[in-house]
């Protein structure tokens, strides 16, 4: 037998390729699938089945294409609809994977569908569950995703409360728990930096497992819950209904092109220029217009929150050899459109002699002798709101990175603004929007809070109402 947790850190995602006797199984796999099929084909197994936990919001999964390439029978629990082949299981169905033997729990709450898999040993011993969004370490899948008719997200938690306690909280407490994310995914609000525990020692640490009742989970599970990211529900749909073959986005977006004829294509097709380096190796020289998302973070969850239109055309500017990656992991989350590359990158584009544009950024030593002599200054801090309450300077707005598509009509074009999040990768991704979108004099402090609280500048513990951004 052999389990292997696939974890994607930029995503906080956990797929699982299951092997036993020449017969394998993935669950949540991901959209590039060739890694799942060399896995198979070096075991000398044949890929069986493709379980998937959900429909999922902050992924666009592999299941299709890896259907079509291993032959897998696609498989989702009760009452999922889907608009290509699948098995629609039954709760308490029961699949063969070699001697394995792995049980459908329809366990909904988080999405209607959700389902867990119960995985037993060739004794029939539980082992392990892989519980998709509905268990976390540390923490329960939010109910908010998928509310249907006149259901809230309060009568999803109550649905999740009773799908835990009936169907998983009553195994043994020796069973694993495999979850599909962990800490960073927008999934949840409380998950562990742990990617696997066992239930036992679950129960006795999850907030919301320890619950007293059913109406103090209901209560705990909502309170504080963010909006999610505008690309989850159009990940879902994609999900559910399908998509274009990963070969054919890579065939489309892993196209050179020289400087003229990239300039000529941003021209023609209005897209849109994504510079992923490094935050402060973009700073020094880009091509105008460029946003920097760096692949060095969270790229494909920035990208999703930031970029509207799923069908955005992209244009692409990479160290060199990143190319690959970077249509990747645009493609994770549902980005297909990409149509090129810049050839050569940036250096490529100035010996062609092409404008470039810069965005001054400063240590946060500067900035505090900068505020010693004008403590006027507009200065931007685009962390969460969250980490804002916690801590900020006295004299700071909070703008989140998150919501900048509706704060940015506040910006007077003609001022100065200084930008800083905790360690200066949002920062340059906001100040590089804020350019883009004509507001020239953008000042990104370098290191950011991190940076700025080795300084003398005056911080509080608490948010300062009159500058708190409405949302």
């Amino acid at each position: 037998m052999k389990i292997e947790q696939i974890y994607t850190g930029c995503l906080a995602e956990a797929a699982y390729y299951i092997e036993s006797n020449g017969e394998a199984a993935i669950i949540d796999p991901l959209r590039e699938v060739e890694p799942y099929l060399k896995k198979a084909k070096k075991d000398g197994a044949v890929i069986k089945y493709i379980f998937e936990t959900h429909f999922h919001a902050d992924f666009v999964s592999g299941h299709i294409d890896l259907g079509e390439k291993s032959g897998a029978e696609i498989v989702y629990g009760p009452t999922a609809t889907t608009s290509f082949k699948s098995h629609i299981a039954e709760d308490g169905e029961q699949f063969k994977v070699g001697e394995l033997t792995i049980t459908v729990l329809h366990t909904p709450g988080h999405t209607p569908e959700s389902t867990t898999y119960l995985l037993a040993d060739k004794d029939g011993k539980p082992y392990c569950l892989f519980t998709g969004d509905t268990l976390f370490i540390g923490d329960v899948g939010r109910p908010d995703l998928a509310q249907q008719g006149d259901l809230t997200m309060e009568d999803m938690a109550a649905t999740l409360y009773d799908s835990l306690h009936h169907k998983i909280l009553t195994l043994p407490d020796d069973v694993l728990v495999y979850p599909a994310h962990g800490a960073g995914s927008a999934c949840g609000k409380n998950m562990s930096k742990e990617t696997f525990d066992t239930l036992g020692h679950q129960k006795e640490v999850n907030y919301a497992l320890k619950a007293a009742s059913k109406e103090q989970f209901i209560k705990e599970v909502t309170d504080g819950i963010l909006p999610p990211p505008q690309y989850f529900a159009k990940n879902a749909a994609m999900n559910k209904h399908g998509y274009e073959s990963v070969d054919d986005v890579f065939e489309k977006g892993l196209k050179p092109l020289a400087p003229a004829e990239f300039e000529a294509m941003a021209n023609l097709t209005g897209a849109l220029i994504l510079d992923t380096r490094d935050p402060q190796v973009f700073a020094k020289g880009f091509v105008p217009s460029s946003v920097n998302i760096g692949l060095n973070g969270q790229f494909a969850p920035w990208v999703g929150a930031l970029i509207t239109d799923l069908k955005q055309p992209l244009l692409l500017v990479v160290e060199e050899g990143k190319e690959e990656e970077a249509i990747t992991r645009l493609a994770r989350v549902g980005y297909d459109n990409t149509i090129g590359y810049l050839a050569g990158g940036i250096a490529e584009w100035q010996l062609a002699g092409k404008d470039t544009d810069t965005i001054k950024s400063i240590s946060a030593d500067e900035f505090e002798q900068i505020v010693k002599t004008d403590s006027a200054i507009n200065v931007l801090d685009v962390r969460k709101p969250g980490e804002y309450e916690s801590e900020h300077l006295e004299m700071t707005m909070t703008r989140p990175l998150d919501y900048i598509n509706e704060w940015t009509t506040e910006i007077d074009h003609k001022d100065t603004y200084y930008i800083h999040c905790a360690g200066g990768y949002r920062s340059m991704v906001a100040a590089s929007i804020l350019k883009a979108r004509g507001v020239d004099q953008v000042i990104d402090i370098a290191g950011g809070y991190g940076a700025i609280k080795n300084t003398g500048l005056k911080r509080t513990d608490f948010a300062c109402p009159s500058k708190a951004m409405k949302a």
